[in-house]
This record gives C-alpha cells, sequence and structure tokens, in this order.
C-alpha cells in the first residue's frame, strides 16, 4: 500500500510540475497601457480607446496631464510609472508626447512608446519650434489667451472654432462637449525645451490624421521618420483628434506596440 501511495504522490507532484512549468507561457503578463492626454484635451479623450483595450484584456491608466510644463508634467507621469509593477506602454497625444518623451527615462518597465498625432522631440526641442518646422498649422488663429493671476497665460481653443480646428472629423455635438470641456495649457510648456529623447532607446510607433490642422502632418512624418518609428500609420482625413474619431486604429497599433517582442 505504502509503494502505491509513493508512487501516486509521485505522479501528482510531476503533474504539478509540469502544470507551473506550462502556466507562465499560457498566462503571459499584459502590459498595463498609459495614456497621457495632450493641450485642449482631458482624460475621457482616451474612452473610446479605453474601452477597445479593456475588452481586449488590457489594464488601462488615462493620466491627468498637469499642462503645466514639460519637465513637471513629466515627473507627474514619471512617478505614475514607478508605482506599475511589470511592463508599461506609453502613449501620448499632441503635446503629450514631449511629457512621454521624457518620462520614459530611467523607467525600465517602459517597453514601447506611441505617439497619437503626438510631438516627439528631441533634446532642446519645443512643442513650438517643431510645429513651425512645416507649414499647415491654423492653430495660432484659433488661441484664446487667460492671463493667470501669477502673471503667466493660459491657452484654450476658442469654443466657436473648436469643432473645425481640432475634432472637424468627429460628430458636432460630441466636439461641442469637448470644447466646453478642454483643459487648457501653459504658453510656457510649449515653448519649454525637451530634455534626454527616451524614443532614441525605446522602440516607438507613430499614428496620425492627414488633415490634422494643429500639427501638420509633415511635422509627425519628420518625426516618426526620425525616431525609425518601428510602424507608422496614416489616417486619411483624420483630425487632431482621432482617438475620439478612430479609436480602433488607435487600439491596434498600441497593442501592436504591446506584443512587440
Amino acid at each position: 500500500m505504502q509503494k502505491i501511495i509513493r508512487a501516486l504522490a509521485l505522479v501528482y507532484a510531476c503533474c504539478v510540475s509540469d502544470s507551473a512549468t506550462a502556466q507562465p507561457a499560457d498566462h503571459q503578463v499584459k502590459p498595463t497601457i498609459v495614456l497621457v492626454h495632450g493641450a485642449f484635451a482631458e482624460s475621457s479623450s482616451w474612452n473610446g480607446v479605453i474601452a477597445e483595450l479593456e475588452r481586449d484584456g488590457f489594464r488601462t491608466i488615462a493620466a491627468a496631464n498637469p499642462l503645466r510644463g514639460v519637465a513637471s508634467d513629466a515627473a507627474a507621469v514619471s512617478a505614475l510609472i514607478g508605482s506599475i509593477h511589470g511592463p508599461v506602454v506609453l502613449v501620448g497625444h499632441s503635446y503629450g508626447g514631449p511629457v512621454i518623451t521624457e518620462a520614459a527615462n530611467g523607467k525600465g518597465n517602459v517597453k514601447a512608446l506611441v505617439y497619437v498625432a503626438g510631438f516627439a522631440p528631441d533634446k532642446g526641442e519645443s512643442s513650438l519650434t517643431l510645429s513651425g518646422q512645416f507649414p499647415g498649422s491654423t492653430l495660432g488663429e484659433a488661441l484664446l489667451t487667460v492671463t493667470r493671476p501669477d502673471g503667466g497665460q493660459d491657452l484654450y481653443i476658442q469654443p466657436e472654432k473648436f469643432h473645425e480646428q481640432f475634432a472637424a472629423d468627429v460628430p458636432a455635438a460630441q466636439a461641442s462637449l469637448m470644447a466646453a470641456t478642454q483643459r487648457p495649457v501653459a504658453d510656457a510648456a510649449l515653448a519649454e525645451p525637451s530634455g534626454a529623447a527616451a524614443w532614441r532607446i525605446i522602440p516607438s510607433f507613430s499614428i496620425y490624421g492627414s488633415a490634422d490642422r494643429n500639427i501638420p502632418p509633415a511635422v509627425m512624418k519628420f518625426m516618426a521618420e526620425r525616431a525609425d518609428s518601428v510602424k507608422t500609420i496614416v489616417v486619411e482625413g483624420a483630425s487632431h483628434a482621432l482617438m475620439v474619431s478612430h479609436p480602433a486604429e488607435v487600439t491596434s497599433l498600441i497593442e501592436e506596440a504591446a506584443s512587440a517582442e
């Protein structure tokens, strides 16, 4: 009887061992997706993307970007990354691009950067200097400036111009809500030079619209090529708010970045 018990115990131990060995292959840890909005937007602009990512089993966090300055905003996002166990894919829209470019520095768990109609600056460049490298932006004509009590200036897009300027391919009623909930960016943030470019050491991906009126498509093409983007997608006719108007395409690229080796 004891021999039979020992034999059964050995078989059980082998089965458990085989199961434990096989489990990691069947249950690979998916990266956490950290989404960073840009100027004139806010975290809910990612809602369509979040719904698709979570449906596919990804944990997502839509970071609240302060929009005060590249270094300070990046520090806030970097602190968030530091609280996450396991791999991270950083996604930045518009001015969120410079923020993720700097926030990823020194974070070994960031496996990819995804630029969604976003700036991908090199060291010393700013959103303003990059947007002026090629013609096509009409943002300056659409801005509303509000002087803060500290003497600094906040920039908004004039509500009556928001739809055409920022989200031309979004339904008018939805664009009206986006205009009302837009977050202002400090003008100094757009002019602040960036630090070290994380895309030089971390794989990057890019997606943007051919009808973007905030950042000239030629600028985004230049930045993607310079960063040796793993994959670049141009969505024909898409506006600056393509994460709202084309969440499926944006989600697909994020998931590709998350699964890349």
